[in-house]
């Protein structure tokens, strides 16, 4: 993964940023060993670390490093901890504060000319090259300070194996949760920018910004938003109670993420005007809206549910509130373990429909740009590569788990993604 993951970025900007969306493959199987040089080379001309690249990058992550400290919200609590004697971490969350900060700094600093967001699209290559090298940095020093504090979690023994997928469960800078921050604050609005950044870009070269960007810009800021919006509720996710604070997870989030999903904003930017009908727009944004509505209210259902029982729920009025977000008196199966399994709202009609709307909205991303390039569909075809094996996974747990519990679970609720399909 260390290194598959990086070439395999590496390709797919030069497929798409450089060759407008198509394969780049060799002459012949002779040809394997030049066409590596040759692909290595363009690379580094065009996505070699520069001061640019790192001024942009690093400037914007330690902009949202210290809007987390300033920036007002409740404090809310986690799940108990065993590692910690079942101690309860706090966590100040602000992230919705600091991303309407981040966004209007950005066009402030945009039309005021003191940074144009072009510059972001313009240097993409190298800020790309940065985030990935910044991630191999930060999991090494994450690594190296749980070593030497001697606060290993769950570690193998194989440094190699350690360093990829972890070792320290709860790394703070003082209130700054890093887990949490590395996954909503940077990914996610760094994504946005990208495509805001493209969408500037398209107005600068045709004097109008496309129905395809617009799109886009629409699609990440609905999902940027959205995850800085319920900030309280990943708190009681498996990636923040349970997941180590890892390579893997520093990679995907701070590099993986917003370099990988952003393919369709620069594929529209690179062969737009696409032409299509407003038919097939119309069709896209449907859809897109559509599966945001599931997505973001089937998320709010299971984590609010958490939340109420958990005693940590409050109300929120961030924007965009959305009817059946809470469900009051909720169904759900009570197991011997002490959990309880929600069969109430959408999960009553299948496990998994933040999952199903999720992949709806994936797919509209590739729709919006036709059938001219793969790229475009890559999120939705890793997507749910992750997904079916998460589903997977988390079952086979659940089912350890819960046991007999989870087999009347299963047939209370009897469908993964789609009623009577699937």
């Amino acid at each position: 993964m260390m290194l598959g993951f990086p070439v395999l970025m590496a390709y797919q900007f030069l497929c798409v940023y450089d060759n407008h969306g198509h394969f780049l493959l060799p002459d012949s199987l002779g040809d394997l060993g030049p066409w590596a040089g040759r692909m290595a080379q363009r690379y580094w001309e065009i996505a070699a670390p520069s001061w640019a690249g790192a001024r942009i990058y690093l400037g914007f992550t330690f902009f949202m490093v210290s809007l987390a400290y300033v920036c007002p919200g409740p404090v809310m609590y986690g799940y108990k901890l065993p590692s910690l004697n079942g101690q309860r971490l706090a966590y100040k969350c602000n992230a919705l504060w600091s991303w309407w900060t981040a966004v209007i700094t950005s066009l402030v600093l945009h039309f005021t000319g003191l940074f144009r967001l072009t510059q972001i699209i313009d240097n993409l290559g190298p800020i790309m090259s940065v985030a990935m090298l910044w991630s191999f940095f930060l999991a090494a020093a994450v690594y190296a300070v749980t070593a030497a504090r001697g606060k290993k979690h769950r570690a193998s023994g194989n440094f190699i194996y350690d360093y990829c997928m972890g070792v320290c469960l709860n790394p703070r800078l003082g209130s700054l949760d890093m887990k949490l921050f590395t996954e909503l604050r940077v990914p996610w609005p760094a994504l946005f920018f990208i495509s805001l950044s493209c969408a500037f870009k398209q107005y600068e070269q045709l004097g109008y910004v496309t129905p395809e960007l617009v799109f886009m810009v629409l699609a990440h800021w609905l999902y940027a938003n959205a995850c800085n919006k319920g900030e309280e509720c990943v708190i009681t996710s498996w990636d923040i109670f349970y997941e180590l604070e890892s390579w893997y997870l520093l990679f995907w989030n701070l590099a993986g993420v917003p370099f990988s999903y952003c393919y369709t904003s620069i594929y529209v930017l690179q062969n737009g005007p696409m032409g299509f009908s407003i038919g097939w727009n119309v069709m896209c944004f449907t859809l897109l809206l559509v599966g945001y509505f599931f997505w973001d209210t089937g998320n709010s259902q299971r984590n609010r549910f958490r939340m109420y029982w958990n005693n940590t729920l409050i109300k929120r009025n961030a924007f965009p509130q959305l009817p059946k977000s809470f469900i009051k008196d909720a169904k759900f199966l009570q197991t011997r373990h002490g959990n309880k399994l929600l069969i109430d709202g959408w999960y009553a009609y299948v496990r998994k429909p933040h999952y199903t709307a999720d992949l709806v909205m994936s797919l509209s991303w590739g729709l919006i740009a036709g059938f001219g390039s793969f790229f475009p569909y890559f999120y939705l075809t890793f997507f749910l590569i992750v997904l079916v094996h998460r589903v997977g996974r988390d079952d086979a747990r659940c089912a350890r788990k819960y046991g007999s519990d989870w087999d009347l679970y299963m047939k209370t609720v009897p469908w993964k993604f789609i009623p009577y399909i699937y």
